[in-house]
């Protein structure tokens, strides 16, 4: 029997990757934007400092999703392997 429709693409490895970097997004996004806030109303830092804070964050993301990429592929190549 063949698999369905959403089996087939739950299993294509460019939908797992989009699926994989929304869930990471919305997490580190959410804590990016409260810990930004926090520097914009609690603290006595001009204006500029939220800004190269938002900057310096999306640098450090594209990093460390290329790092969960690179492990999550090693991981599953190492088991496929017999």
């Amino acid at each position: 029997m063949e698999p369905g429709f959403w089996e087939r693409v739950r299993s294509n490895p460019w939908v797992q990757g989009f699926i994989l970097y929304s869930i990471f997004r919305a997490f580190y996004g959410a804590g990016i934007l409260l810990v930004t806030w926090f520097l914009a109303t609690e603290t006595e830092n001009p204006w500029w400092v939220s800004v190269l804070f938002l900057l310096a964050s999306m640098i450090f993301s594209r990093v460390l999703f290329r790092k969960i990429k690179q492990r999550r592929k090693s991981e599953s190549s190492s088991n496929s392997k017999p």
